[in-house]
């Protein structure tokens, strides 16, 4: 049976087979980036089961899910909900967990360790998980892309790229690159230090997202799972498979 994981972020989509537990190859699709903001029908997968989760806006999911019943025979959507396996969510309200985040902690949850999960896309995502499958929330901030493009909105003489990565930098263009980097990073070493105050012991810090490589020269100790959000829409896609008709 062919099954495919689909993952429609804000600037991305990445898609991979299903592969036992976990996302197989992952091709990538930069919609922001085309004139055309998704593949054609025929440049896409075919099979029976197109497993979905997206974070982009409702128009443009449509389109994708449009898109892929085209190709297969259902396309089923993944959403946040109270748990899954080992999973609890911390939400007060599960379904509003971005759906993203709440499949990188999935995937997460299956090994019993602490792990604080940290997503680099369009926004910054930290998530607690705990050993024992337990959520501890999380928080959200701006990317360092984000951040540049935040600046150039109200100062449009303020590059949105460009720059090196100085302690202390003595142009703008260094400033800006080196400013928002640091601002990402301080945020991922407070809330470590905040989890392990929590938990009484340092979690395993874990990275994924399209915008992860620039911050990993400076962590380090970092796990770096690019496949994260498929993987967990893999173990998804485990728990509600259903019988083919």
């Amino acid at each position: 049976m062919s099954q495919w994981l689909f993952d429609l972020g804000n600037t991305r989509l990445k898609y991979a087979p299903l592969q036992q537990a976990a996302a197989g190859p992952v091709a990538v699709w930069a919609h922001q980036d085309q004139q055309r903001p998704l593949p054609d029908p025929e440049q896409l997968p075919g099979g029976e089961v197109a497993w979905l989760a997206s974070v982009a806006d409702m128009a443009l999911r449509e389109q994708l899910r449009e898109r892929l019943l085209q190709r297969f025979d259902r396309v089923e959507l993944a959403v946040s909900t109270a748990g899954c396996g080992r999973l609890r969510s911390g939400y007060a309200q599960p379904d509003k967990l971005g759906v993203d985040r709440y499949l990188a902690l999935l995937a997460c949850a299956d090994t019993p360790r602490d792990c604080l999960l940290v997503g680099v896309g369009t926004a910054l995502t930290v998530d607690l998980l705990a050993g024992d499958g337990q959520h501890h929330g999380g928080l959200i901030a701006p990317s360092p892309t984000s951040m540049r493009q935040a600046i150039h909105a109200k100062a449009r003489h303020l590059p949105v790229e460009g720059g090196h990565i100085v302690d202390f930098a003595d142009n703008t263009l260094d400033a800006l690159a080196s400013g928002s980097l640091a601002a990402a990073l301080g945020l991922i070493q407070r809330s470590r230090e905040r989890a392990s105050v929590r938990l009484g012991r340092m979690p395993e810090l874990v990275i994924h997202g399209g915008g992860a490589g620039p911050l990993l020269p400076y962590l380090l100790d970092a796990r770096h799972v690019p496949t994260l959000v498929l993987d967990g829409l893999a173990r998804w896609a485990l728990h509600h498979s259903r019988p083919s008709r």
